[in-house]
């Protein structure tokens, strides 16, 4: 039965990751703008323009449908010198852990998002530990999982989150979000935890509460928590990069 599962998954990953006809990118960055900007460890959210992007969309209510981790261009060996360097490093339904190329998104939005205030030993450590995870495989049971979201069917939105994570739980078969995620579990980095606030005990401080954070399971994440997560900095090239609204030539 095993390699019953593994050729339908094959067949379905095939068909979930052919592009859409007639998508339009109203933005993009390039590839130049990117490679100016990012820094190891940012993570670069992706409005896709597959089959595979419309129920992850649908169920996180969100642009964002696929994540990438920047490791820089020299954490992996050098490669020909006329080829481009693999500097991301994403789950894919198709090739699982991989690295890629600033090119490979840059015909479609993006998002920079930055984690606030990560030292430089922190950022490392979450470079490696992807670059570590190179050549596991994806999901394959999240791939049926998304499959039966191309139904017509309503979901609530209590249940969009929940759906997301019915993958197989095994850490060594990741999906995008769930693989940075672990990346920045496996530093104690808060990307959207839940906060509960617990009085002091203080009877002369009746609003006195520590705010306690709760870690949550990796498989609970999506692109788009990256994207509100109070603990990283969205980075919007054409402005840290110097903008004059004067210097545009309308047509």
């Amino acid at each position: 039965m095993g390699w019953i599962t593994r050729t339908a998954g094959s067949l379905l990953a095939n068909y979930l990751t052919k592009p859409l006809k007639n998508t339009t990118h109203i933005a993009p960055i390039s590839q130049e703008t990117l490679r100016a900007t990012l820094q190891p460890a940012d993570v670069l959210l992706v409005e896709g323009d597959t089959r595979l992007s419309i129920p992850i969309k649908y169920l996180t209510q969100s642009t964002w449908s696929h994540a990438a981790i920047y490791i820089g261009e020299n954490a992996l060996p050098a490669r020909e010198s006329w080829q481009m360097p693999l500097a991301l490093v994403e789950a894919d339904l198709k090739y699982g852990v991989h690295a890629v190329t600033l090119a490979h998104y840059a015909h479609l939005n993006t998002r920079i998002c930055r984690p606030a205030g990560l030292s430089a030993e922190d950022r490392k450590r979450v470079v490696d530990y992807v670059v570590k995870n190179i050549g596991h495989h994806y999901d394959l049971k999240h791939i049926f999982d998304l499959a039966r979201y191309l139904l017509p069917f309503p979901v609530p939105t209590r249940l969009r989150r929940r759906m997301l994570a019915l993958g197989s739980n095994d850490p060594s078969r990741a999906i995008c979000s769930t693989l940075i995620a672990q990346a920045f579990n496996s530093i104690s980095y808060p990307i959207l935890p839940e906060i509960k606030r617990e009085w002091i005990g203080d009877p002369d401080c009746a609003n006195c509460y520590n705010e306690i954070y709760h870690i949550r399971h990796y498989s609970l994440y999506t692109p788009r928590d990256f994207d509100i997560s109070p603990f990283f900095d969205v980075i919007k090239p054409t402005i840290i990069n110097g903008f004059d609204y004067r210097s545009i030539r309308w047509k």
